[in-house]
């Protein structure tokens, strides 16, 4: 199984994730569904997206959202077609669910306690009893094979709904938490631009200072820290330490990768001033009690080898 981790973090160039990745790809092989559950920018879909790779395996992704209706995941008759043919076969439009089912493959549903309860209800025969049945068209049972994969943020987020206890009880879980920070420091290096230890360092500080902070309701991923990099490094070169400028970098890396409590401009701005005097700070204790940013710690896996692959994607 190491090795198959292994292979998978250097195939979609995923830092840690080590126990995840192994329960995931166990639950797979044992036939399970598989519900991801975690905040914002974890890297869910990725960890999906390896899997459902490595089972060599089609899949089709949906997205959800609050519009997906029961006919668009089941499928539909086509109102032309049904004039012509009435409610034939042919007639029919078979949709996500019933399409990965017939075919025996993956149907990846990325962030599914968006779609509406009725719409998340219709896939509990589909999983309980590998069938469904589809008005006017009969029944329709899933190929050994079939299998969901699905994504879901915490209930707290906006627009999300929470699933019933039923739907729930058909999945096998993995949660994702944020990463520890010399974890998120290796996916920074290696997805951003920024080629400045000092410059990544802050930028991975501050977002993580966004996640702990009393104003803020739900922090930033690790997506603010490598938008943060990016700005700072492109517009000044390399570390600098005036607030000022972190703090205008940050206006724009995180202002729509966090959630205040209770939101105004003036608010936002002083909580960005604020925990970038942090930051700075907490930078200037660590190199006065040894700490270096001269060279990066190394990785689980070769980073070299996976910044090459990003340049050619």
């Amino acid at each position: 199984m190491d090795t198959i981790v292994s292979e998978l973090q250097a195939v979609h160039s995923i830092i840690g994730r080590k126990h995840e990745l192994s329960a995931s790809l166990i639950a797979a092989k044992a036939g399970k569904h598989i519900l991801l559950e975690g905040a914002v920018g974890v890297g869910k879909t990725t960890i999906a997206l390896a899997i459902a790779s490595h089972l060599e395996r089609s899949f089709i992704r949906i997205d959800g959202d609050e519009r997906y209706t029961e006919q668009k995941l089941a499928g539909w008759f086509d109102p032309p077609l049904v004039l012509s043919k009435g409610y034939t076969k042919e007639s029919f439009i078979p949709g996500p669910l019933a399409l990965t089912m017939e075919e025996g493959t993956i149907l990846f549903i990325n962030e599914l306690n968006r779609m509406p309860e009725g719409t998340q209800n219709v896939l509990l025969s589909a999983m309980d009893e590998k069938t469904i049945h589809i008005p006017k068209y009969g029944r329709v049972d899933a190929r050994p094979g079939f299998m969901i994969i699905a994504t879901q943020n915490p209930d707290e987020y906006i627009g999300t709904s929470q699933l019933s206890e039923a739907l729930k009880d058909r999945f096998v879980c993995v949660n994702l938490f944020y990463q520890s920070e010399e974890e998120e420091k290796q996916i920074v290096r290696l997805r951003s631009l920024c080629r400045d230890e000092e410059v990544i360092d802050i930028s991975v500080c501050f977002t993580r200072l966004t996640r702990s902070d009393d104003e803020v309701r739900r922090g930033a991923s690790v997506r603010g820290a490598i938008d943060m990099a990016d700005l700072f490094f492109t517009a000044h070169g390399g570390f600098d330490d005036a607030v000022e400028k972190w703090t205008d970098c940050a206006k724009c890396a995180i202002l729509t990768k966090i959630e205040l409590h209770d939101y105004s401009a003036e608010r936002f701005d002083r909580l960005l001033h604020r925990l970038a005097e942090k930051a700075l700070t907490l930078r200037d204790e660590r190199s006065a009690s040894g700490g270096t940013h001269a060279h990066a710690p190394k990785s689980e896996i070769d980073l070299s080898a996976l910044e090459e692959r990003e340049k050619k994607k």
